[in-house]
Order: structure tokens, then C-alpha cells, then sequence
């Protein structure tokens, strides 16, 4: 490929920090753009401590009039738990309407066999709550999340009218085994952006590192918020300068990337010309 069609991406490290199982499509991706990927999960997941509350959901899936999923492993445990009750979610939840926050937790709720009657177009939970409003007047509505999810989406379903039934479907957790070497070289400036997927990995970087340390590197690398939510919770951890991708598919990341990057190309040969 000829230098005009270069990928502004070509050469840049870009750090992932989402759950490593699900980091591998967007890192085939970066690197067929020419990007250096370096993976850093910082989100792990695991089963929750307790099924107690999560099996008396999904014995009962037909009194739940919609089902709401904020995330593909959300739907994922669900699905597995499912399975694993002897009952799989795409018979009994079949009389359920399913609605997702965005299209990669609708693709999850496809793969699993079950059609989705509602995406949100402002992929966020409150957003999804508001957009179905009238809807959700007293329907009984199975949430399940993770134990570390915002209050914010039960409380806007509740202020629709809707009966919400709220279930821990995993954890999420650090990782056990950190990368210390990449961390630290990551907290040293030595990549181009960092990729937050989720308010989790946000607050996991804080915790390894210090909040400070975070808002110092928003100076040195392209900090990435993943969709609006994330974008609030760097917001909260005072980042202001940021780049953010419309929504969590892998082609808002690499177009949200690919402009910042073009455009910052675009001031440094401007400022070469003057100069």
C-alpha cells in the first residue's frame, strides 16, 4: 500500500483493556490497519459468590414481561447458567421481550438463540429506560448485571413503573496477574492511546496506579472512552481530554482512533509547513 493510503493508525501502539476473551477480535483488526496492539486486561469475570438470586429468576423467566441486557456477558452467564439449570434460556425465556442497551449485547442475545425486540439507540441504560418508557408501565422486568453496575438504569425502570427484578450474573473483578511490565511502561507514556471499555476497567487503572497517574497520561496518549458511559466515567476521574467512540461496536473504536490520529497528523505537517 502506497503511503497516500496509509492507515493513520500504522505504527501506533494501542492498548486494550477489556476482558482478554473478548479483546482478540479488535486486536486482528487493529493490526490488519497496521497498529502495534498491546493487551492489558484489566476486567476479569467470574461467577457470582451466591446463585441463590440469579436461579430464582431463571426458574420464573415466563412471569418476566421484557428482559434487559446491558452487556454481552451479561448475557453470556445468563445463557450459561441457563444451560446449566437444565433449562435453556432460549426456550424459557421465548415469551419474554428482550431488550439490549446496544448491538454488541443484541448480537450476544442473537447468538444465544433469542430475537431482540428493542436496541437502545443512545447505548446507555438510563437512555435505554427512557427510550422504552410507556412501555415498562407495570411489567415485571429481569435485570441481570454485574455486582459492580451503575443504580442508575433500576432506578430510571422504576420511575417508568416497571417492577424490576435485579440479579448479580457475575462478577467483575481485577484480574489476578496484572502485566506489571506493560502497566508500568503504559504509565511511563510508551504507547499512543489506551482503550477503556468499560467504567470498571476505568476504576481498575485507578486503583492499580492512582487516579492521578490517569489524568497525568490524558497529556501524553489518546485516552479512549468506548461509548458514553465510559466516556461519564472518565469524566469522573477528571480526564477532559479524551477521544470517544459512539458506540462499543469495534468499527466506532477504529474510526473514532483513525480521526484523531488523521487529524493529528493533519496539525503536524501544518505546523511543519509554517515552520
Amino acid at each position: 500500500m502506497g503511503e497516500t493510503g496509509r492507515s493513520p493508525l500504522a505504527g501506533r501502539r494501542i492498548v486494550i483493556t477489556r476482558a482478554a476473551q473478548q479483546s482478540e477480535a479488535i486486536a486482528r483488526e487493529l493490526s490488519a490497519l497496521g497498529a502495534i496492539p498491546v493487551l492489558l486486561p484489566l476486567v476479569e469475570f467470574e461467577e457470582p459468590g451466591d446463585f441463590s438470586a440469579l436461579d430464582a429468576a431463571l426458574g420464573q423467566t415466563e412471569q418476566f414481561g421484557w428482559i434487559i441486557f446491558t452487556s454481552g456477558q451479561a448475557v453470556r452467564a445468563v445463557a450459561a447458567r441457563s444451560e446449566r439449570l437444565g433449562h435453556p434460556l432460549r426456550q424459557t425465556a421465548s415469551k419474554s421481550r428482550i431488550a439490549a442497551v446496544g448491538p454488541v449485547s443484541a448480537e450476544a442475545v442473537r447468538q444465544v438463540g433469542l430475537p431482540v425486540e428493542y436496541v437502545a439507540k443512545n447505548h446507555n441504560g438510563v437512555a435505554l429506560a427512557n427510550e422504552l418508557g410507556e412501555r415498562l408501565r407495570e411489567q415485571q422486568v429481569l435485570l441481570p448485571r454485574s455486582d459492580r453496575a451503575n443504580p442508575e438504569l433500576p432506578a430510571a425502570l422504576r420511575g417508568h413503573g416497571a417492577q424490576v427484578t435485579e440479579v448479580v450474573a457475575y462478577r467483575n473483578l481485577i484480574p489476578g496477574a496484572v502485566d506489571k511490565q506493560n502497566l508500568g511502561k503504559i504509565a511511563a507514556g510508551e504507547a499512543d492511546a489506551i482503550l477503556f471499555f468499560s467504567p470498571s476497567a476505568v476504576q481498575h487503572f485507578g486503583e492499580l496506579l492512582g487516579s492521578e497517574r490517569l489524568r497525568t497520561l490524558q497529556e501524553q496518549i489518546a485516552i479512549t472512552a468506548v461509548g458514553p458511559v465510559t466516556a461519564n466515567a472518565l469524566r469522573l476521574a477528571k480526564v477532559e481530554r479524551m477521544v470517544v467512540a459512539a458506540d462499543t461496536t469495534a468499527g466506532a473504536v477504529l474510526m473514532a482512533l483513525g480521526e484523531h490520529f488523521a487529524d493529528m497528523a493533519k496539525h503536524s505537517t501544518a505546523g511543519a509547513k509554517r515552520g
